[in-house]
């Protein structure tokens, strides 16, 4: 084979790689579109089943996927893609909010910045790298692919972090600048009148629906108001820079972050981590019926919010029919997006961990690492956008904005063979020194 031949096919199989994986995505996505154009799933039932992915699916998808990677011995191998995931997902969320006040844009657009697919396209990748033998020019070795997914997923498991705790506030950051100018502070009596006329419905409605003897429930119902009131009050006693940094912390407390924190706990605590995935023979009793339920459960996540994506596409295409109002996709946040994702963070990321790997030891002796952490800033925006904004109640059109937006971006998704090349070949000339 010649050397022309050798270039063209290092060129080919990365690109073909890319394309499957964003032709799987947009298959994915279509599923949705057809679910809608023939009343399998509603509006309505998109958002349930959004709700339902990120405060049940997503959570028990990060405890068994970072409880299954993590462990006490091996831990150290992970410290540097903690430390690059958290860099660059701080760099992104700067980058993305400088760009969203400069140029007065949607505020959707600073977590689509901030936030890329660290999940479901940087597996189909690597399925795909695989299936082609690409990976073998930087390591032969049978575990290459599965040790690639790992420090993937411990990738992912940063980005979602950051991504549920920053990113609701990220979204509604001009929303709550317009609140800030406009709201007025209630005093506490017109508080309290409020908490008061809450708990007489809250009453009434708990003894329609719950099966508890009616004394029963008003004792909850009161203790519960009577507590939420007492807390209101010394909260309204708090200085303000106190009030802003426990809602800040609270940002913090989330489901997907909780799941995550589990995930990490059970995987460095060696008991845990037996229990919950070694086979019954070496002790794992938990694992064939607990964890087996967990990544069953945690298993339906990625797809159905590719599925959900679908759903606000085909509402928002009907509405555009309709000559509705139905979500523009302004196309100087789209382009900006798009060079920030495709080319920006790839040239930048490929750049330092290649200045890292040659003229440090921060890093581990392995290319895959290496191969991977040049490929974890690239790609698309996170599909859990759709689930953002779900979980800030955004506005429809917004949202319709959104799955329009994500849809033109897997679109342009194979445009992710640029880094998988440049890396590959920056991994190369490494392992060659």
């Amino acid at each position: 084979m010649t050397t022309m031949d050798q270039d063209a096919g290092d060129i080919i199989v990365p690109l073909i790689g890319a394309l499957q994986a964003a032709i799987a995505v947009l298959i994915t996505i279509f599923v949705g579109v057809l679910g809608a154009q023939f009343k399998l799933l509603s509006e309505s039932a998109s958002k349930e089943i959004s709700r339902i992915g990120v405060n049940l699916f997503l959570p028990a998808l990060l405890i068994t996927n970072v409880g299954s990677q993590l462990h006490a011995e091996t831990a150290v191998r992970y410290v540097p893609i903690l430390v690059w995931a958290f860099t660059y997902g701080i760099l992104s969320i700067l980058m993305g909010l400088a760009i969203t006040r400069f140029f007065r844009m949607p505020a959707w657009v600073t977590p689509a910045i901030a936030f890329n697919n660290t999940t479901s396209l940087p597996l189909l990748l690597i399925q795909s790298l695989a299936a082609t033998n690409l990976l073998d020019s930087l390591d032969s070795s049978g575990d290459a692919v599965a040790r690639a997914q790992s420090y993937f997923l411990v990738n992912a498991t940063c980005g979602n972090f950051l991504t549920f705790s920053l990113g609701p506030k990220l979204l509604n950051v001009w929303e709550e600048e317009r609140r800030h100018d406009t709201d007025k502070t209630e005093d506490e009596e017109s508080q309290d009148e409020q908490i008061d006329s809450q708990e007489r419905a809250s009453t009434n409605e708990n003894e329609e629906t719950s099966l508890l003897p009616n004394p029963a429930v008003r004792a909850q119902t009161r203790a519960t108001f009577a507590t939420y009131k007492r807390g209101k009050h010394a909260w309204n006693r708090l200085p303000s820079w106190a009030q802003e940094g426990l809602i800040f912390l609270y940002s913090f407390v989330n489901p997907p972050v909780i799941g995550a924190f589990l995930g990490a706990l059970i995987g460095l605590i060696p008991a845990l981590h037996r229990l919950f995935f070694n086979t019954q023979e070496e002790g794992g009793y938990l694992n064939a019926w607990l964890t087996s339920a967990l990544r069953n459960i945690g298993d339906l996540f990625p797809a159905l919010m590719v599925v959900i994506v679908g759903t606000k596409l085909s509402t928002s295409l009907l509405r555009m029919k309709k000559g509705e109002s139905n979500g523009r996709v302004p196309w100087t946040p789209l382009l900006l997006i798009t060079a920030v994702r495709f080319l920006v963070w790839p040239a930048i990321s490929i750049a330092v961990i290649y200045l890292f790997a040659t003229k440090t030891n921060l890093l581990d002796d392995d290319p895959i690492l290496w191969f991977a952490m040049m490929l974890m800033p690239a790609g698309p925006p996170a599909l859990l956008l759709t689930a953002l904004a779900d979980l800030v109640g955004a506005e429809e059109e917004e949202k319709m904005s959104i799955a329009k937006f994500l849809t033109i971006e897997y679109a342009l998704s194979p445009l992710i063979f640029l880094s998988v090349v440049g890396s590959l070949k920056a991994t190369e000339a490494i392992v060659s020194k």
